[in-house]
């Protein structure tokens, strides 16, 4: 084991550069690295000496390949670290979205859930030569959470449906159509981006030098079928209007949306479109109250089973099919929590 920190802080000229440091683990999201990183944070938004943040992950593999899932499976249903977790990342979360200084993410290689959330609500988002965008939640029995509810229904027409029904994965030309990132820069040009910013540039004027054209998007050649299939107003609607369409590309879906999470399906479908007319401190809200329903059992701990830990792939979802899900069964994950409902501080 590394005696290295899994987060390290780099502030000289007035950038801060924060390392997230455990490429073995393609730099999951830890508990641990949530409570450094956030303070950290807090001190450098009234820190004269702080101009900009810039965040970017180690290895050459994963900027962020999402939450330790690992640890809240070996917590168990309703452990304190299923709280913990969750509160104090969407907290983490919601302090890139509001922060008052130019905050950078290098979202170089494998970007998924909580990557996502340190990444997709900051001022500048860049893509890079490996990056690799999804949110594939349901394929493990949860939903696309740190700030899904808010970014995904705001991406242009169904594209965030889509991303949340299939977990399909972006590249960077996709990315920056789907208007998730801001610009592609190659790799190779990151510490001469950081270098200029210690310098003294601006970040768009570098940032405008520096990058590059991505290329063409395969999205844009789906989006016909994107926009025309995901817009129903249920989870059966899409798979409707999949199986309508009678197209290579529809049939594909289709065949990727069966193995996904019954359950998650119809609650993310949900989240979506509230998400899509809520503030976003509302939408953490709602997200923790549906993460807190998920850790009591039931399906994320199958998904997790079959993907990350026995790897047999093979969840065994329960309920099975859509058919056995009711509308009370998707309402109690948007329910009310009481004192435990999650806050903000001031």
């Amino acid at each position: 084991m590394s005696d290295e920190p899994e987060i390290l802080f780099d502030l000289r000229d007035g950038v801060a550069e924060v390392t997230l440091n455990r490429p073995q683990a393609l730099n999951a999201l830890t508990l641990d690295m949530v409570r450094v990183f956030d303070p950290q944070l807090a001190a450098w938004e009234t820190d004269d000496a702080v101009r900009a943040v810039v965040v970017r992950g180690a290895g050459d593999k994963a900027f962020c390949a999402g939450g330790d899932i690992q640890k809240l499976y070996d917590g168990g249903p309703r452990s304190p670290i299923t709280q913990d977790f969750f509160r104090e990342e969407y907290r983490l979360n919601r302090r890139i979205h509001n922060y008052p200084k130019p905050y950078i993410a290098i979202m170089d290689g494998i970007t998924m859930g909580g990557g996502v959330g340190l990444s997709v609500h900051a001022g500048t988002r860049i893509a890079a030569d490996n990056t690799m965008f999804a949110m594939p939640e349901t394929g493990i029995g949860l939903f696309p959470d740190v700030g899904g509810s808010w970014f995904l229904p705001r991406l242009p027409g169904e594209i965030g449906m889509y991303m949340a029904m299939t977990g399909a994965r972006l590249r960077p030309a996709d990315c920056v159509y789907a208007e998730i990132c801001d610009a592609y820069m190659p790799s190779d040009r990151h510490d001469d981006f950081i270098a200029e910013l210690r310098a003294g540039a601006a970040v768009d004027t570098t940032l405008a030098r520096l990058s590059k054209a991505p290329g063409d998007a395969a999205l844009a050649e789906a989006r016909e079928a994107i926009d025309g299939c995901f817009a129903g107003g249920s989870v059966e609607e899409i798979l409707a209007a999949l199986d309508a369409d009678g197209g290579e590309w529809p049939a594909k879906q289709l065949g990727i949306m069966a193995g996904k999470s019954p359950t998650a399906q119809k609650v993310a479908h949900r989240q979506l479109r509230e998400g899509a007319t809520l503030a976003f401190d509302d939408c953490m809200i709602m997200e923790y109250r549906m993460a807190q329903c998920f850790m009591e059992g039931g399906d994320f701990f199958e998904g997790v089973r079959a993907v990350v830990v026995d790897k047999d792939m093979a969840p065994k979802w329960s309920p099975a099919s859509l058919s056995d899900l009711s509308d009370a069964d998707v309402a109690r994950y948007f329910a009310p929590l009481g004192e435990r409902d999650l806050t903000f501080p001031d």
